[in-house]
């Protein structure tokens, strides 16, 4: 089964199915159906929820976006932690080279994920990598690891391969092929990456310095705007589930001994600390 689920995403057309669901999750007439069902299909824990209530909700990406309510997912406060960007599942982690682990016995290229970009692919060889799953019923805010400033976003267009395990496990290279927003950062530790990584059927990805839509945009500087975030504070979101990937420059980070592939995670949970 799911060698067939990975053969038929090549074959279906997969913008086509992501627009249509895109319009489904705008739409408010179906907004209660889908909502219910969803919550019953993925046992969705609304007592989380800043508003609890799912019939309140004008749409299903409204939903599905929903904040916490204060409390839910409190920070680890030690001045050094690095802090989990999103609930989800740990998927790898490791020594960056100049190619990446994507699951046991297949690799991507490191400079590939970033776009080309040779340079800031040797700045980070010998640094910290983690990649994070977000499943359906995962909350789907993405929070800054540790304090930064942005410095560049850049959009790169892709294909839209599911991420689940089946797909991580089968399609070579699917972090590289995939649509992806790759930001870079400078904190404490230097300059780090977060990369949100799009996905079959998301509708959309969102950021806290593009709320107008999607960034479907070429690299964008942003080092002229005052775009400084704090551990923990949100920079985007996922219009249904994808993928995080974390890259730390080399002697910077520590990542808590006895994380494993498969691990839960929670956003605001320490994951590492800082090396310096």
């Amino acid at each position: 089964m799911p060698r067939l689920f990975v053969v038929l995403q090549y074959l279906l057309p997969q913008r086509l199915l992501t627009r249509i669901a895109g319009a489904l999750a705008r739409n408010e007439t179906l907004a209660g159906l889908l909502i219910r069902l969803f919550i019953r299909r993925y046992r969705v824990d609304m007592s989380e929820a800043r508003n609890p209530d799912p019939a309140s909700y004008r749409s299903f990406n409204e939903f599905f976006t929903r904040p916490l309510k204060a409390g839910a997912r409190p920070l680890e406060q030690q001045e050094s932690t690095v802090l989990c960007p999103a609930d989800g599942a740990l998927s790898q982690s490791g020594t960056i080279g100049e190619t990446l682990v994507q699951a046991k016995g297949i690799e991507f290229a490191t400079a590939s994920l970033l776009g080309g970009d040779e340079s800031l692919a040797r700045e980070l060889v010998g640094g910290s990598f983690m990649t994070i799953y977000l499943s359906p019923r995962d909350y789907h805010r993405v929070h800054l690891p540790l304090a930064g400033k942005l410095l560049r976003s850049r959009y790169i267009p892709g294909k839209l391969f599911s991420v689940n395990d089946a797909s991580t496990a089968l399609i070579p290279g699917l972090f590289c092929r995939n649509e992806r927003l790759v930001s870079v950062f400078d904190g404490d530790c230097g300059r780090f990456v977060l990369i949100m990584v799009g996905a079959m059927i998301v509708a959309g990805i969102r950021t806290a310095w593009d709320e107008g839509g999607s960034p479907g945009k070429p690299e964008q500087s942003l080092a002229d705007r005052d775009l400084t975030f704090a551990a923990g504070e949100e920079v985007g979101r996922f219009q249904l589930g994808s993928t995080v990937i974390l890259l730390f420059p080399p002697g910077a980070v520590e990542f808590e001994a006895g994380l494993a592939p498969g691990d839960s995670l929670r956003m605001g949970r320490g994951i590492g600390r800082l090396s310096q």
